[in-house]
């Protein structure tokens, strides 16, 4: 559990935390920019912490960094040491280095054992503290509360919703290729504290989110039979979702929680069909000679895109949520696969082959604005980071080796791997943890 105050002005206001206004406020970064220019900023080891007052900071420096959006200044650089973050920085000597938001902070220990943790953070050039916050947590939870302040800092410079302080539910591969192992594995977003979910001698598959709850569905092989399982993450329950003959593919969760969209081959196409979690009651969406497949709600639930090849090859569709109105909106060269909707609702994320390669995109729901992002031997799979602004996918590379994660933002501009103990495929990325 995390307790969370805010901490008032060093200046002396009292209530919430001062905070500079847009009109005012020098520190800003507009993320709708193409390419956008990293903000200098300074993050200073938290105080009375030690050692792990230095990791907190650490983490909070690489979350910021690989973002894009912020250039983390040397330490080396700095002119002031902070020993005591309740004061107003000496703001000429951050100027002087360029640093044009600080990061100062406290970490210490309550009588009861507790961490306690706090940040402020300042805008040199306005002279002004604009954000401060204080965090009550078990001393175990530290590199939680190191994302979280990160996400406060993202929030207050960009003015959009952080996504470090989440989990990501991946693939893990290991062994050579023709007898690869594949066990579910979940991690922090930034590759720490991965630990398996499942067991290696089952083949798993499509792992995905609930939105709601602490909870995934993914497909398994266990047994040589294709089932859909849900799987409780706090408590490692499992459960079937159903039993359906012949092959089940690439479950989903709807926006609420209370529905899983899935394909079901038989007779040699398949459909897409929804599954009431409550009532386990199954509706069919698509009825053609066809393959329906990779099927993804919109936010508000109203639509669903999904991949078919009823048209020759795997191109694009959307349908109402009661499989009405099925309409493609892919129409590029080459083959559309792995589509997934924006939590912002405002794009639509896919797989396009085309010319012997394979490229992550983004269109917007009526298939206008197609944008490649990335593209290279063997890319697949993205997931979208709960702010909307972020991808994660898994890239194969040719020849010898496995899959690797990578994630870009929507520039295109920064790429970065996500380094993982070993192979990794299929990552699927959780909502902000509460």
């Amino acid at each position: 559990m995390l307790r969370r105050t805010f901490l008032h002005s060093a200046a002396g206001l009292t209530g919430l935390a001062a905070t500079v206004s847009p009109a005012m406020a020098l520190v800003e970064i507009n993320i709708n920019k193409g390419n956008v220019e990293p903000l200098p900023i300074a993050v200073t080891d938290f105080v009375a912490g030690g050692d792990l007052g230095q990791r907190i900071t650490d983490v909070i420096a690489a979350d910021l960094k690989r973002s894009g959006l912020f250039a983390p200044v040397n330490k080396q650089a700095f002119i002031e040491k902070i020993s005591n973050p309740d004061q107003p920085p000496r703001f000429e000597d951050w100027k002087v280095i360029n640093a044009q938001a600080l990061v100062t902070g406290r970490v210490s220990q309550e009588g009861d054992g507790r961490l306690r943790a706090e940040f402020r953070l300042w805008d040199t050039f306005a002279g002004q503290q604009m954000t401060g916050q204080q965090f009550y947590t078990q001393p175990e939870n530290w590199r939680r509360v190191a994302h979280i302040i990160a996400d406060a800092i993202y929030e207050r410079i960009t003015g959009e919703k952080g996504y470090f302080d989440t989990r990501v539910v991946y693939v893990a591969e290991s062994g050579p290729k023709n007898a690869r192992k594949r066990q579910l594995a979940i991690m922090d977003q930034d590759g720490a504290n991965a630990r398996a979910l499942t067991n290696s001698n089952e083949i798993v598959l499509t792992p995905r989110f609930s939105p709601s709850r602490q909870e995934i569905t993914y497909m398994s092989f266990e047994g040589q039979q294709p089932r859909v399982y849900l799987l409780q993450l706090e408590t490692g329950q499992r459960e079937v979702v159903g039993n359906f003959p012949g092959m089940t593919f690439a479950p989903r969760f709807s926006p609420d929680g209370q529905r899983v969209i899935m394909s079901l081959q038989q007779d040699g196409n398949a459909n897409i069909y929804t599954m009431d979690l409550r009532s386990r009651t199954t509706t069919r969406l698509t009825s053609t000679a066809a393959i329906d497949t990779g099927p993804s709600y919109s936010p508000d639930g109203a639509r669903i895109v999904f991949e078919s090849d009823r048209g020759g090859r795997q191109q694009l569709y959307v349908m109402g949520a009661d499989g009405s109105g099925q309409n493609r909106i892919s129409f590029g060269d080459g083959s559309y696969s792995t589509p997934v909707w924006s939590p912002r609702g405002d794009l639509i994320a896919f797989t396009k082959q085309s010319g012997g390669k394979f490229s992550i995109g983004v269109m917007k729901p009526d298939g206008s604005g197609e944008r490649i992002l990335t593209t290279g031997f063997h890319n697949e799979g993205p997931t979208w980071a709960p702010n909307g602004r972020v991808l994660m996918f898994f890239r194969q590379p040719a020849g010898a080796g496995g899959p690797q994660l990578f994630s870009i933002d929507l520039t295109g501009y920064n790429e970065q791997q996500i380094q993982t103990a070993g192979y990794a495929s299929d990552p699927a990325w959780s909502p902000l943890l509460e």
